[in-house]
């Protein structure tokens, strides 16, 4: 079951919200959004939900064990119980998100023929596990209190807005709501709204810039343009970030309708000027998530800077996908980091804005031409393309026509990366006597995101988001 979809919008949110608005208390509310919740991935994964569930209760054996041991002032036996929990979640990740790849990388040895398992990737365990490895680690650094209820725990990791597809919501963001929170009129409104941005820019730009992406990279592309090579790939940036910003604009909206703030994931990434700023407006609780648990972890004994800054950037590129490209792209990411930290913040600064803003777009644009290109093949004629060398003419009229017959969803797409809805907030909170012209106009916006959403959902066969992969 995806958000963008006819039966999740019209059929199962309005019944979860409907029996949680009627559930006595906030133990039975608790009750009502977990049955949903475990309903809702059943409906993709009736197998791997008991995977699930195996994995909730083997943390939450975990974690009381780590409880017990700070308790007692064991801080051995509570680093011991840690790394086996580490072990368990990883490993469990490993298994099934990896296994293929690290087989198909060993056959190629030669004299080694290892069957592959073939294992289906289980929808949104690299986000549920790291959502579970977050609690874990602040329950030993001893940021939050060990969660003695195993349905709270339950509900914390499968809660269905942000079980699939993230964001990654660290325990501590939520531990007291889970306990105490009141859905208020506002919370309905605001939530409401960012649902309806999400869905909008997952159905009316996502979906349609992916017809673009498709009619130019689906295929061979060694016989592209440059200017083609280019307008695909720039296209597929604004596709992605549509698609997975939107995602999170859904479950940061249905988070806050059930009384539940989850942090922001996005913030406009393509205004930044430089790519460090890029990764602090995009996917950030991803980053964040990798900085605090992983930038610091001692190598060798100790704490290095620049191997700290390896792993971090070759494990955000192997989380995102078990194929050579994703590592590449992670890499691709780090090397410009490391670039930017050796020239310093100061002397950054010092470059005109223009050239600031230029040089970050086109690293950014390539990055995600990597991102697209599994095949290395491939990959390696995109590169090509990107400059020529496969003697392609500039340009040519398929190129052309797309742009011309695309030019107003192209326009819109360029204008919703910028801050509309902060900017609307904004003016609510500058010009309070317009507070009701402002809120008939986002009720009116609401309405048609939601018909037009609807008319376009209608024909659609699958619109998956796209990080439902990783």
């Amino acid at each position: 079951m995806v958000f963008s979809s006819l039966y999740f919008l019209y059929f199962f949110l309005p019944v979860c919200l409907l029996c949680y608005g009627l559930s006595p208390s906030l133990t039975v509310k608790n009750v009502t959004l977990t049955v949903f919740s475990l309903l809702f991935y059943a409906w993709g994964e009736p197998t791997y939900i008991i995977l699930l569930l195996i994995s909730v209760l083997m943390n939450y054996l975990f974690g009381l064990g780590i409880g017990a041991c700070q308790k007692r002032g064991k801080e051995g036996g509570a680093k011991a119980v840690m790394i086996l929990s580490l072990l368990f979640n990883i490993g469990l990740l490993g298994v099934f998100k990896y296994s293929n790849f690290i087989v198909e990388n060993l056959n190629l040895i030669p004299g080694v023929n290892l069957p592959s398992p073939n294992l289906t990737l289980p929808i949104g365990i690299s986000f549920y596990t790291f959502q579970i490895l977050s609690y874990i680690i602040d329950l030993y650094w001893e940021k939050i209190d060990v969660q003695k209820n195993p349905l709270h725990l339950l509900l914390y990791i499968s809660m269905f807005p942000q079980l699939i597809a993230g964001p990654i919501v660290r325990y501590a963001t939520i531990a007291d709501e889970i306990k105490n929170r009141k859905t208020t009129l506002l919370d309905l409104s605001e939530g409401f709204t960012r649902l309806m941005i999400g869905l909008g820019k997952k159905v009316i730009l996502a979906n349609n810039l992916s017809t673009i992406v498709d009619q130019f990279f689906a295929s061979e592309n060694s016989k592209l343009t440059v200017a083609a090579t280019w307008y695909a790939v720039i296209v597929y940036a604004m596709q992605i970030y549509f698609d997975f910003s939107g995602y999170s604009d859904m479950a940061i909206g249905m988070g806050r309708m059930f009384g539940f703030h989850f942090d922001e994931n996005f913030r406009h990434p393509f205004l930044c000027k430089d790519i460090s700023e890029f990764w602090q407006r995009w996917h950030i609780s991803l980053g964040t998530f990798f900085r605090d648990y992983l930038l610091y972890v001692p190598i060798f004994g100790k704490r290095r800077k620049y191997g700290g800054l390896f792993l971090v950037w070759f494990c955000t590129g192997l989380w995102h996908g078990a194929s050579w490209n994703f590592i590449i792209w992670g890499l691709y990411f780090g090397v410009f980091i490391l670039i930017e930290q050796l020239i310093g913040k100061k002397t950054i600064k010092k470059i005109p804005l223009v050239i600031r803003h230029i040089y970050s777009k086109i690293v950014i644009i390539i990055g995600f031409g990597i991102f697209y290109f599994e095949d290395l093949g491939r990959l390696g004629g995109f590169f090509r393309n990107l400059v020529g060398l496969n003697g392609n003419a500039l340009y040519d009229n398929v190129f052309t026509l797309s742009v011309r017959n695309n030019l107003f969803l192209l326009i819109a797409a360029v204008i919703c990366c910028f801050p509309i809805y902060d900017g609307l907030q904004a003016l609510r909170k500058r010009y309070a006597g317009s507070v009701r012209i402002i809120d008939t106009f986002q009720i009116c916006a609401n309405a048609a995101l939601l018909i037009v959403s609807s008319i376009l959902l209608v024909d659609a066969t699958n619109n998956p988001f796209l990080y439902f992969r990783f």
